[in-house]
């Protein structure tokens, strides 16, 4: 039987791909737990800098918790990735910054996975939606949420309360996505964005996201007045002075991560 998640990790990226396409990459009980423990060990690889997240075959990217076997088959609820969305765990934000590449279907559960990402790329195929209420389905489920965090309200609200989907040229015009590509592309394009991020201070990056978590929910003058802890760790780190010595000698800087 293949493997539901294909994990590989080189040049300090870490590349993760829902590998379950016949089920449009809906997420399994067995499947969640796996990306839990992936990210688990995303985070504490110093030597992994950036995570790319796909998912196989052409018809989806996601289409959220496979919920085939019913309440029996799966008797814990799906965290889809041991909280990383906030789906029936507590609330799981990746150190390490995060790309989704998504085509096709990207719904439910798969809709908010995607939303966890820092960026997205899409195929111009991709449709983001939530079918929820169509199914009469309506729980405490993170996506929507995010949803009216992520989108202009009435956007999202739309969605939401009808079902309707958004295409991907829409989702980029309003800001979800970073870049839309022909699906042929989908994969070269995610990997371009993880060369850009790994050109990057990794610890400077851990700690500007670790800020911004933080500091997105606060009124702007106490977020400008917090002292961040990542911050200032990074100020005594080995590539702090690997920066400064990379502009002085006009050089391309080599990070170490440490």
């Amino acid at each position: 039987m293949a493997p539901e998640l294909l994990y590989e990790v080189r040049d300090h990226v870490a590349y993760l791909t829902l590998n379950r396409p016949k089920v449009l990459n809906s997420i399994s009980f067995e499947l969640d737990q796996e990306l839990a423990q992936r990210w688990d060990e995303i985070d504490a690889d110093p030597d992994i800098w950036v995570a790319v997240l796909a998912a196989s075959g052409d018809r989806a990217f996601c289409a959220g918790a496979d919920i085939s076997g019913g309440a029996q088959a799966n008797p814990n609820r799906l965290s889809l990735g041991g909280g990383l969305t906030g789906v029936g765990g507590s609330l799981r934000i990746l150190k390490k910054p995060l790309v989704v590449a998504a085509q096709g279907y990207v719904l439910g559960g798969g809709f908010e996975l995607a939303m966890c990402a820092d960026i997205i790329v899409a195929a111009d195929n991709a449709q983001f939606g939530l079918p929820e209420v169509r199914a009469g389905i309506i729980g405490d489920s993170g996506v929507i949420h995010r949803a009216v965090r992520q989108l202009p309200y009435r956007v999202a609200m739309a969605m939401i309360l009808t079902s309707e989907r958004l295409p991907a040229e829409a989702a980029r015009a309003y800001g979800l996505v970073n870049e839309v590509v022909p699906a042929a592309d989908l994969a070269s394009a995610a990997q371009r964005w993880a060369e850009k991020l790994v050109a990057a201070s990794p610890l400077a990056q851990q700690a500007a996201k670790e800020a911004v978590r933080i500091g997105i929910d606060l009124p702007l003058p106490t977020a400008l007045g917090m002292r961040y802890e990542p911050i200032e760790l990074y100020a005594s780190s080995e590539d702090v002075n690997e920066g400064r010595k990379a502009f002085a000698e006009k050089r391309v800087p080599i990070w170490t991560g440490r």
